[in-house]
């Protein structure tokens, strides 16, 4: 039972995680911390937190997604893979890639628009993750 139920807390942790630092903290931070660049720096830290929470909990999943042996199906479909994958990607790329040119001040503009979108994706991918973990097999027929 615990095997079965540990996808879902990690899928709940990585969705619930981007929603509180993303959608709440964050904007929280912005409103009342004295300067932007104060905010901006502590965000920062926040969505480096995040990225490793994010690859934590995906990487928990993968791990829990192997079959057992060569006879038993994957318990997810491709669906849900791609877009563990593609959240795993996604919090990689936004910190190494995205990241350092926001904080760089390189472009700002640009930049803290692709990195918002890409939270934005990776938030989805994460909720997808946690729909499709949480949902209860469909009863055998008969």
């Amino acid at each position: 039972m615990f095997k079965q139920r540990l996808p879902v807390f990690a899928a709940a942790l990585w969705w619930g995680s981007l929603t509180a630092i993303g959608f709440l903290v964050v904007p929280l931070l912005f409103a009342n911390l004295e300067t932007p660049t104060m905010a901006g720096r502590m965000a920062a830290k926040l969505f480096a937190a995040q990225t490793w929470v994010s690859l934590g909990c995906g990487f928990l999943l993968l791990v829990m997604s192997r079959p057992r042996d060569s006879q038993e199906s994957p318990p997810w479909s491709p669906t849900v893979m791609m877009a563990l994958l593609a959240g795993m990607l996604l919090a990689l790329l936004a910190e190494f890639a995205v990241a350092p040119r926001i904080v760089g001040r390189e472009n700002l503009a640009l930049w803290h628009s692709v990195g918002s979108g890409m939270y934005l994706l990776q938030w989805l991918c994460a909720g997808v993750v946690l729909w499709k973990s949480s949902a209860r097999p469909a009863p055998a027929p008969g």
